[in-house]
């Protein structure tokens, strides 16, 4: 028997979350995690949420530094929205009970990234990600109409009928893989994205191994149409270190005055932009990449070390102590840092209120392309984007609910076929590295024509062998996964092969320049149908 929800939520994160909250008001809601429920990309985000929470900082401004970070290309109405409702999300946020770092009069000590003219990000620590998702949880569980499901991987989404030209179809809800290793519909009267981005389709990343692109992937399949994923931004500082998993040093340090430098102590950011380390993520990442490969060096340094043990322990604790427990003491010693895949700033096409091409399917959060990131997103308005949006698909979809109150519908059940259970779980493996390597190699900080059709012709066969598999044999976690990356990686791909110019985080040497003249605001792709 399916199980049937109003508000079906796929990923609990930031997004997820504030959207659960707020729809519980309005009916029954199942937040489906893949893996435990805090695990996912918003409990690593350390740097905060950025906010005009001071007069002397304005809208405009917010707004500015927005579209300059997003090489002209982000959708002015999406940054409006975003930066005006923000504060108000914030305060939502404070009167959950999450705290954040104060000043003595009890005002919010607020910092400044790369890429903001003014201070203006709210912060917990450099742990802002846990606070915000604790006190997110927290108000969930007092809420009796959300109903979490743990250990629950979706695997496609279910439509009311198969899509085809001039025949639109309805999302139903999702079959997915439970803990207990049997597969479940679960039907909602509106389905919501809340899945994050996909980093883990590169080699290096700073996302966990939850971030496979499985929203993106499973709208895609579903017809629905997908954009710019070709700007894929690589976070410059991640902790180089063999026993270092996808740890991120934070772009606060560097707003707090950390310095760049090489292997021999020279600083070098001055050389590619007028705010040196403080110039937005794209540069400093390319920047990073062209240090590397002109040098040879393995990575770059970060230097805190004129800035105090004092302050350094207070600022950014938990980034102390996890170097620390790799013997690198920020205090007297640069951090060894290289950039690594970190935010999708493409992704699921929607509105301003998370509508998608498809009837009753919504994204919100880093699976959404609402417009707002252009071609490279400013940093710490992903966590703002996630409250924001949240809030506003669940005021519209709450509408929507109740207007298919008497709906009901019976989709076919979970048909296995004749798949049995694999005794070849090595091609997973082997296509999963191939996959990863393959797209950090030829689709990664800078790209060519050449590398990109090298990556096009390996991806096409990688894929049908990969659907070849999952037909054959019983669905497991790695195998969803894994037919996820690779969906992703074509749409990557793709996009970017369309994309004949240089902007933002798709830099290409066949066209190293912006191209004024014939640039395309979005490369919007969907499933032939």
């Amino acid at each position: 028997m399916p199980l049937r929800f109003d508000f079906l939520v796929l990923g609990g994160g930031v997004a997820g979350l504030s959207f659960a909250l707020q729809a519980a008001r309005h009916g029954s809601v199942a937040v489906l995690t893949k893996r435990e429920r805090y695990e996912g990309n918003t409990q690593y985000a350390q740097g905060g949420i950025a906010s005009v929470l001071e007069p002397t900082d304005s809208f405009e401004a917010h707004v500015q530094d927005t579209l300059v970070a997003g090489a002209g290309i982000c959708h002015p109405d999406a940054v409006e929205v975003t930066v005006r409702e923000g504060p108000e999300r914030v305060r939502e946020l404070v009167s959950l009970g999450a705290e954040f770092n104060r000043g003595a009069s009890g005002e919010f000590d607020l910092t400044r990234e790369g890429g903001h003219s003014a201070r203006r990000i709210v912060h917990a620590g450099d742990i802002t990600g846990r606070e915000v998702q604790r006190a997110l949880l927290a108000a969930c569980d007092a809420q009796k109409n959300i109903t979490f499901f743990q250990n629950t991987a979706a695997i496609d989404l279910i439509l009311n009928q198969r899509p085809s030209p001039g025949r639109a179809s309805r999302c139903l809800g999702t079959y997915a893989l439970t803990e207990s290793g049997h597969i479940e519909m679960f039907l909602g009267r509106v389905t919501v994205l809340a899945t994050g981005g996909a980093g883990k389709v590169y080699l290096y990343t700073s996302n966990p191994d939850v971030a496979t692109g499985d929203g993106v992937a499973m709208a895609y399949r579903a017809g629905a149409q997908i954009a710019n994923m070709e700007f894929y931004q690589f976070h410059p500082t991640c902790l180089y270190h063999p026993e270092a998993k996808s740890f991120l040093i934070s772009e606060a340090l560097r707003g707090e005055g950390g310095k760049l430098r090489l292997r021999n102590g020279q600083t070098f950011m001055e050389r590619y932009h007028s705010l040196g380390a403080l110039a937005p993520r794209d540069v400093v990442a390319r920047a990073i990449d062209a240090e590397l490969k002109r040098t040879g060096d393995d990575c770059v340094f970060l230097d805190m070390t004129h800035l105090g043990r004092a302050f350094l322990t207070e600022r950014f604790p938990n980034i102390y102590a996890t170097c620390k427990a790799f013997n690198i003491d920020m205090a007297v010693q640069p951090i060894p840092v290289v950039p690594a895949a970190h935010y999708m700033c493409g992704g699921v096409v929607t509105d301003l209120s998370g509508r998608t091409s498809v009837a009753g399917l919504y994204a919100i959060g880093e699976v959404a392309h609402t417009g707002l990131h252009g071609a490279n997103r400013l940093a710490s308005n992903s966590l703002l984007e996630g409250l924001v949006f949240g809030h506003r698909a669940a005021h519209v979809t709450a509408e929507e609910v109740r207007a298919l109150a008497s709906l009901q519908q019976e989709p076919p059940e979970w048909d296995p076929g004749s798949a049995v259970d694999s005794d070849e779980s090595v091609v997973v493996t082997h296509n999963w590295d191939e996959i990863r390597r393959l797209m950090w190699n030829y689709v990664g900080i800078v790209r060519t024509d050449k590398r990109l059709m090298r990556a096009r012709r390996r991806l096409d066969l990688l894929r049908e062998e990969i659907r070849d598999y999952y037909w054959r044999f019983k669905v497991t976690r790695d195998v969803i996964e894994l037919r996820n990356i690779a969906d992703v990686a074509h749409l990557i791909v793709d996009c970017a092969s369309r994309r004949k110019e240089s902007r933002g985080l798709h830099f290409t040497l066949d066209y190293p320049n912006t191209d004024e003249h014939h640039w395309k605001r979005d490369t919007v792709v969907s499933r032939e149908i």
